[in-house]
C-alpha cells in the first residue's frame, strides 16, 4: 500500500515509522517554524498542501494528523485492502476522511476512532506485541501443556505432582509425590477395616474414604476349626461395601489381607474363593511375622526419638503378636528394621472369650484367662530388656494397637462417645492401666454394654482383651503405655507408598559434588515409614 501523500511505502506493519514521542516534538518544532502556535485553529487540507509547497519541504514530512491516523487504521484492520502501486494511488484529497464544517471531526467518528486506538493498544504492530500469535512453523515440534493450561495427557494422571511438590521443584528440590489413591484392606477374625489414602507431607497420609464393619468371622472358630456360614455370610456383605467403594476411585495401587481367621481355617481357602467370587476381590493370607511387622510399621510414628526399647503388641481377634524393638544410635527410618525378636501367640479376645465365656466374668474368670496367657508367654525366648535400658532414663515403654487398649483409653477419658482424635497417641500410666481393667471387671455385661466405647458389640470381648494386656504386661512391666488406634492397614499403606517413592526427595546435583551418591539415600527414601 502507498502513501497517498508521499508515494512511499509505509513501514512494515502498519506502525508509524516516527516513535511517538519524536513525532509530537517534530510537530511543535515545525509549527513552531510555521509562526503556529499549539492551540491555533486547525487549518484546512489544501492549505497544508499549499504551505508544504511553498516552503519546499517535500509532502510526505508535513504533519498531517488526519493521513496520519488513516494509516494506524488500515495498518491494524483485519481485511487491509491489497498494496496500490504508483499511478493508481489516489489522490490526498480524495482519500482524506471528510471534515465537520470547521475543519473538526465527528463526534461520533473520532470517539470511534479513540476507542479503536484504545483497544488496540497492546498490540501496535513493531512498537508492541502483534496482534494475532503467531503460527508455528510447518514440521515444529510441539511443546509441553504449561502448567495449568487444562492438557493433561494420561501419563500426566499418574504421575501429576501436587502443590508441595511444585513448591519443591521451584526451591530447586523435587519430591515424587502423587495425588494417586492407595487402599489397604484388613480382613480380620473379628473386623474388616478399609482405608483409602493419599499421600501428602513426607511421611504422611491424608484419610479419603474409611470403613470397619464387625463381621466376627472367626466365630466357632476354635471348636470346629473351620468358618461358619453365618460367618462367612456377614463377612462377604461387608466384602461387598469395600468392593464398590474401590471400584468408585482411582486406586493406583491395593492391598488386601486376611489375617489368623483364614490362616487358620480348614475351609479359609474355600472361602476366599467365594470371595472373589462374589465381589472380585483377591485377598492374600500373610503369616504371623509379616503381621507383625506391618503392625510396627502402623505405629512406628509413636516411638519417640528417646525411646531405646520398646514392646508393641497387637491384641486382634484370633491372635496377638508382639514385636520386641530395640533401637541403637544409627536408626533406621524404618521402624521394623529394629525388631529383634518377635512372636505370635495363637490367642485373641475371640477365641479367649469363647474358651471362657465372655458374658459373665469373674474374677476367677478372668485370672484364669491371665494365666492362660503367661503360659504361652513363657515359651517365647526373649532376653530381659533390662541390659538395654539406660538408668534413670524413661527410654522404655509399651505401644498397644487393638481394641483393647482403644476402649481402655476411652472410657479413661469419660468420652460421650469414641473419638480417635483424642485416643490415638494417648499415654497412660501403669496404674491408670490397673484402674481402668479393675473399672471394666467390676461392670456387669449390661454396664459394659452400656458405655459409648464399648457397646454391646465389643461387651463380650473386652475382659479377654484385658486379659491378654495384663499377662504382656506381667511380662515386660513398665511404667508407662501409649494407646495407637492404627494397625495393619496404616502399615500397608505406609509400606506401599514408601515403596513407590512418593515421598522421595530428589535434589540437584551440585557441579563437582559427590559423584558417588548420597549413602543417606535409602533413609531419605523410605521417609514414608513414619505416620
Amino acid at each position: 500500500m502507498m502513501d497517498p501523500d508521499s508515494g512511499a511505502k509505509p513501514p512494515e506493519g502498519g506502525a508509524s515509522a516516527v516513535p511517538r514521542g519524536e513525532g509530537k516534538s517534530s510537530r511543535r518544532r515545525k509549527a513552531k517554524r510555521n509562526g503556529k502556535r499549539r492551540d491555533a485553529a486547525p487549518v484546512t487540507n489544501s492549505e497544508a498542501v499549499d504551505s508544504a509547497a511553498s516552503a519546499g519541504r517535500p509532502n510526505s514530512q508535513e504533519p498531517n494528523p488526519s493521513a496520519r491516523k488513516r494509516k494506524r487504521r488500515r495498518a491494524k484492520s483485519a481485511g487491509a485492502q491489497q498494496p496500490v502501486q504508483g499511478a493508481n494511488a489516489a489522490p490526498a484529497a480524495q482519500q482524506i476522511p471528510v471534515r465537520a464544517e470547521g475543519g473538526q471531526q465527528p463526534h461520533s467518528a473520532k470517539s470511534s476512532s479513540r476507542n479503536r486506538r484504545k483497544k488496540n493498544r497492546g498490540g501496535r504492530g513493531l512498537q508492541g506485541r502483534p496482534l494475532t500469535p503467531a503460527k508455528a512453523a510447518p514440521g515444529a515440534a510441539k511443546a509441553p501443556a504449561p502448567a495449568g493450561s487444562g492438557q493433561v495427557s494420561s501419563k500426566d494422571v499418574r504421575g501429576r505432582a501436587g502443590a508441595e511438590s511444585l513448591g519443591a521443584e521451584q526451591r530447586g528440590e523435587k519430591f515424587s509425590y502423587v495425588n494417586d489413591l492407595y487402599a489397604a484392606l484388613d480382613l480380620g477374625t473379628n473386623n474388616c477395616r478399609l482405608l483409602i489414602a493419599q499421600p501428602t507431607r513426607p511421611g504422611q497420609f491424608r484419610v479419603v474414604d474409611a470403613f470397619s464393619r464387625i463381621v466376627r468371622l472367626g466365630e466357632g472358630l476354635g471348636t470346629s476349626r473351620r468358618l461358619s456360614q453365618d460367618a462367612m455370610d456377614r463377612a462377604v456383605e461387608a466384602l461387598r461395601i469395600c468392593a464398590t467403594k474401590l471400584a468408585n476411585r482411582p486406586i493406583r495401587r491395593m492391598r488386601l489381607i486376611a489375617t489368623e481367621a483364614c490362616r487358620a481355617a480348614e475351609n479359609g481357602e474355600e472361602f476366599l474363593a467365594r470371595v472373589i467370587a462374589e465381589t472380585g476381590l483377591e485377598l492374600e493370607i500373610i503369616d504371623r511375622e509379616t503381621e507383625a511387622r506391618l503392625a510396627v510399621s502402623g505405629c512406628s510414628s509413636l516411638v519417640g526419638r528417646e525411646a531405646r526399647s520398646v514392646v508393641l503388641f497387637d491384641i486382634g481377634g484370633g491372635s496377638s503378636e508382639i514385636a520386641v524393638i530395640r533401637i541403637d544410635d544409627s536408626r533406621s527410618s524404618r521402624l521394623a528394621n529394629h525388631i529383634t525378636h518377635w512372636t505370635s501367640l495363637p490367642v485373641g479376645v475371640v477365641t479367649l472369650s469363647e474358651r471362657h465365656g465372655g458374658r459373665d466374668v469373674t474374677p476367677e474368670v478372668f485370672s484364669a484367662m491371665v494365666m492362660e496367657v503367661e503360659g504361652m508367654l513363657a515359651g517365647f525366648d526373649c532376653p530381659p530388656l533390662a541390659a538395654f535400658r539406660r538408668q534413670g532414663a524413661e527410654d522404655f515403654h509399651l505401644i498397644g494397637t487393638s481394641g483393647t487398649v482403644t476402649t481402655l483409653a476411652g472410657v479413661h477419658l469419660d468420652l460421650p462417645r469414641y473419638d480417635r482424635r483424642k485416643v490415638d497417641g494417648l499415654w497412660l500410666s501403669d496404674a491408670e492401666v490397673s484402674a481402668m481393667q479393675a473399672k471394666l471387671l467390676s461392670w456387669d455385661f449390661a454396664g459394659r454394654a452400656a458405655n459409648p466405647c464399648i457397646g454391646p458389640d465389643r461387651a463380650d470381648l473386652v475382659l479377654a482383651g484385658c486379659a491378654i494386656l495384663e499377662a504382656i504386661r506381667r511380662r515386660w512391666p513398665s511404667q508407662r503405655m501409649r494407646v495407637a488406634d492404627r494397625g495393619l492397614r496404616e502399615g500397608l499403606l505406609t509400606d506401599m507408598m514408601a515403596d513407590d517413592g512418593v515421598w522421595r526427595r530428589v535434589r540437584p546435583r551440585r557441579p563437582g559434588g559427590n559423584q558417588g551418591g548420597n549413602q543417606g539415600a535409602g533413609g531419605q527414601d523410605e521417609a514414608g515409614a513414619r505416620r
